[in-house]
C-alpha cells in the first residue's frame, strides 16, 4: 500500500455509516434495528420518507433518538436506549412482537457482527464471558424471519483483522442470511460471486479495501 494512499485515505465515520444505510430503506418498509451502530439508523431517515422501526422488545413506531431535555424513561428499544414515538407507534406484548419476527412481516433487520462470510453467514455472538453478546438472543429470530438482513459494522476488529471473511470463525446466528454490509470503508452486497464493492470510502481504491479484507473482493458486473 503506498504512502499517498494512507495519507488521503478518510473513512466514514459512524454516523455516516448509519445515514449511508438509511438513505437505501425504501418508503414504508418495517424495519428492525439490532443493538449497536445500527440504532444509529432511525435519526438519519431522509425528510419526507416514512420508515417504521420495530424493536424486539415490542415497540413499532420509533423515530430518532430523543433530545437530552426529553428523555421519557420508560420509552426504551431492545438494548435499553432512551427512544421517541412517531405518530401512530404503538406498543405490545413481546410475544406479539416476536410472532412479527417469526411471521416474517419485516421487510429487513439490520444487524451488527463480529464476522460475515462471503456466502451471507453472520456470527455476531459469542461465548466468552468477556464479549458484549454472550448470548444468540433475538438475533437469531431476526436473521431467519425478517425478508432481508443488512450488516451495519467496523471493517476491521481493533488489531486490524478483517471481518468479513471466507469462513466464520465464531459461532453462527444464521447462514447464508446477509444480503448487504455497511462498514466504515465501504458498501458491499453479498451475491452469488461473493462480495461485491458497491462503493468506497475517499480515498480507499479496491486494492487498497482488498488488503483489509480476508474474503476476495469483486466489481459490480
Amino acid at each position: 500500500m503506498s504512502e499517498t494512499a494512507v495519507a488521503s485515505f478518510k473513512p466514514f465515520t459512524r454516523p455516516q455509516m448509519a445515514q449511508r444505510a438509511a438513505a437505501d430503506i425504501p418508503e414504508g418498509w418495517y424495519v428492525n434495528l439490532g443493538i449497536g451502530i445500527p440504532t444509529m439508523i432511525s435519526d438519519y431517515v431522509p425528510a419526507g420518507r416514512e420508515v417504521i422501526f420495530h424493536s424486539e422488545n415490542g415497540v413499532l413506531g420509533m423515530g430518532p433518538a430523543p433530545e437530552k431535555d426529553k428523555i421519557e424513561p420508560w420509552l426504551i428499544n431492545a438494548g435499553k436506549q432512551y427512544v421517541t414515538m412517531l405518530p401512530g407507534g404503538s406498543f405490545c406484548h413481546h410475544a406479539d412482537s416476536f410472532s412479527m419476527i417469526r411471521g416474517g412481516h419485516l421487510d429487513l433487520c439490520v444487524l451488527g457482527a463480529f464476522q460475515v462470510a462471503d456466502n451471507g453467514d453472520i456470527a455476531n455472538w459469542a461465548t466468552s464471558e468477556n464479549d458484549t453478546a454472550p448470548a444468540v438472543g433475538g438475533a437469531m429470530d431476526l436473521a431467519a424471519g425478517a425478508k432481508r438482513l443488512w450488516v451495519l459494522m467496523e471493517h476491521t476488529t481493533k488489531d486490524g483483522s478483517s471481518k468479513l471473511v471466507t469462513k466464520c470463525s465464531y459461532p453462527l446466528t444464521a447462514p447464508g442470511a446477509v444480503k448487504r454490509i455497511y462498514t466504515n470503508l465501504a458498501t458491499i452486497d453479498v451475491t452469488d460471486r461473493g462480495f461485491v464493492v458497491l462503493g468506497m470510502a475517499p480515498g480507499l481504491s479496491l486494492e487498497d479495501l482488498q488488503a483489509r479484507t480476508d474474503a476476495k473482493l469483486h466489481l459490480p458486473a
